[in-house]
């Protein structure tokens, strides 16, 4: 058999993660075995172990297909409007986050997936990941209103540390409670008010940064 090109093996992965994402959904993580992918990719269990070690070689890989960091968000936003402030940063990099889950269905089932349809077993353990996931949003969260406190955009009593634990904790909620039923509500319509309105609520009044 010929060797396959770049583009054939790249080609060959994705339908596997593809069938493994409908497997997950459809059965659930524990429950689906490496042979019920592999049949419904149209392909053998060889193919997928040529491309993965293990299932939870090929559940990390469909998570990190969506995986979307928070710095990488602001980074875009930044890119694009060079004299941003940091909290208006954070706050159009939330916009665009809940945009990007609303518009990407493949975003949402994975994570669904994650939340919904992963139990513990072997080598994946989806309590761990998904901290793993608010971890880096945090972090990321925290370090940018650290910023915006140093610029004096805070609000004076407010500090950087129960600024982000404010603001994960709307956005974690949000999120969950669309996960559980997308069709319920839209998240990009629910959401931007409450960002915008948080933020707002965050920021230091005109008549405090004169004065300061």
């Amino acid at each position: 058999m010929a060797r396959k090109t770049k583009a054939e093996a790249a080609a060959t992965r994705e339908a596997l993660l593809d069938a493994a994402e409908d497997m997950f959904m459809e059965h659930g993580v524990a429950r689906t075995s490496l042979e019920q992918i592999a049949r419904h990719a149209g392909m053998t269990r060889g193919a997928v172990y040529w491309h993965f070690k293990n299932k939870g070689d090929i559940f990390r890989a469909m998570l990190e297909r969506v995986r979307m960091p928070f710095q990488d968000l602001v980074d875009e936003i930044e890119a694009l409007e060079h004299d941003v402030s940091s909290l208006e940063a954070i706050r159009l990099a939330c916009l665009q986050g809940l945009q990007r889950f609303e518009q990407h269905p493949r975003s949402r089932r994975v994570h669904a997936i994650l939340i919904h349809r992963c139990e513990f077993f072997s080598d994946i353990d989806p309590i761990a990941m998904q901290q793993e996931f608010a971890d880096e949003c945090r972090d990321s969260l925290y370090q940018h209103l650290l910023i915006s406190k140093q610029q004096h955009m805070l609000a004076e009593n407010l500090s950087p540390e129960v600024a982000t634990d404010i603001l994960q904790a709307m956005l974690a909620g949000l999120f969950h409670e669309w996960i559980r039923d997308p069709s319920r509500f839209s998240i990009y319509e629910r959401g931007a008010p409450l960002v915008n309105q948080l933020i707002g609520m965050m920021r230091r009044s005109a008549a405090a940064s004169s004065t300061s």
